[in-house]
């Protein structure tokens, strides 16, 4: 089983518990059917606009030992609100620079 670090947006943590999320994650679908079902090692927020604490914790789940960094679809499709992160390209790019080529990125869950 893959493991997997989520990060989620801050903005949205009010209005959304994550469980799909975790279910999705359990079961192996939509974003996960590539990887199967996987475990979350880390589910934590960006840290507020503009996303810079991301990078941070991004970093720590991979030593944590996260295999793949996925953004929750409230950062890169706006769910449930309608508008995505306009931070999210920026935050991505860092973040992948940060972690570097061999963990893998997905990015959205549902």
């Amino acid at each position: 089983m893959k493991k997997v670090g989520i990060i989620r947006c801050r903005q949205t943590e009010d209005m959304c518990p994550g469980t799909t999320d975790f279910r999705i994650a359990s079961q192996g679908t939509l974003a996960f059917e590539e990887t199967g079902p996987v475990e979350i090692i880390g589910f934590v927020s960006c840290g507020g606009c503009p996303g810079k604490r991301a990078i941070a914790r991004a970093k720590l789940m991979v030593d944590r030992g996260a295999e793949a960094i996925v953004f929750t679809s409230c950062i890169s499709k706006g769910n449930p609100i309608g508008y995505p992160c306009p931070h999210y390209a920026n935050m991505r790019d860092a973040i992948i620079k940060k972690i570097g080529p061999d963990v893998k990125i997905i990015e959205y869950t549902h």
